[in-house]
């Protein structure tokens, strides 16, 4: 079976996010998708995506609503649409506080919660996080281990090298246990493998820039070697063309979770978009 949901940058200039979400549930759509910048350095030096042959950034990446707030308003007016982060830029968080924030949406949306993770791409935006561009995987590994642990247990402490914090409380605990999947995006080379095998529940990644088909085959193969059951990795896509014959062999390769993207805009080119994307998704029902 295959999921469908939406994804859009909620900026001040966009559709309420709550109208949204709203809209998206009573077509049926399984989850709705928000991602995150928490702002974006002016110099500029870094090209979108880390691509020197990429556009201008465009400037919803500086005008997005704080993800977690958002998802929370949205889950507010809902009832049983799952609500995503499109994805969180771990490395650039305090893991203490974030993980309050996951276990919070989680707990009062009733486990709604779908965790999407990220090494994050632009450098000085790590900067100014006091994170090396070089390190942030190695810091997002050991955040969500932290994470992971203050979900867990009553009383939590981890100790490693980016990481470390003393025997604490925190709560609440997610409704989701032991907690939200975790769901990692971006390019799956050995390394992005490697750690979803290790502590991930699935991989997003964004269409068209990667064979998913195999990655899908190589991420399977590192559980199995691992010893771990490669069919508690779910496999998703954000961005997918909303064209039937793509989405079928997406479907094919074995994706769960089909995600299109909608325009940071009004309602009057949103809605419509969204009507076509139910319709094709009814398709697959």
């Amino acid at each position: 079976m295959v999921n469908f949901g939406v994804t859009m940058f909620p900026t001040d200039k966009a559709i309420n996010p709550m109208v949204l979400a709203q809209e998206a549930e009573a077509r049926g759509f399984e989850s709705i998708w928000f991602p995150e910048h928490s702002h974006i350095p002016t110099s500029r030096v870094t090209p979108w995506g880390g691509n020197p042959k990429a556009p201008p950034l465009p400037e919803e990446y500086w005008r997005t609503y704080d993800q977690f707030v958002a998802l929370g308003m949205a889950a507010a007016v809902t009832k049983t649409i799952k609500v995503g982060t499109g994805i969180t830029l771990v490395a650039q968080r305090d893991p203490i506080w974030m993980a309050k924030e996951v276990a919070t949406v989680d707990a009062l949306s009733g486990g709604r919660l779908l965790f999407g993770i990220g090494y994050g791409w632009n450098k000085e935006e790590l900067a100014h996080h006091g994170v090396r561009y070089t390190d942030r995987r190695a810091v997002l590994r050991e955040k969500i281990l932290a994470m992971k642990e203050i979900w867990t247990n009553d009383e939590a402490e981890f100790h490693g090298e980016h990481v470390d914090f003393s025997s604490s409380w925190s709560w609440p605990k997610p409704a989701n246990k032991p907690h939200p999947p975790i769901i990692l995006g971006g390019s799956a080379g050995p390394k992005t493998m490697a750690d979803i095998v290790e502590f991930c529940d699935g991989f997003m990644p964004i269409s068209g820039r990667y064979d998913i088909a195999e990655q899908i085959t190589q991420i399977r193969q590192m559980a199995t070697d691992a010893g771990r059951d490669p069919a508690t990795i779910e496999f998703g896509q954000f961005g997918t063309p909303a064209k039937p014959e793509v989405v079928e062999q997406m479907i094919e390769v074995g994706l769960t979770r089909i995600l299109f993207s909608l325009p940071p805009a009004e309602s009057d080119k949103v809605l419509p978009l969204l009507d076509r994307y139910a319709e094709l998704a009814g398709q697959f029902a």
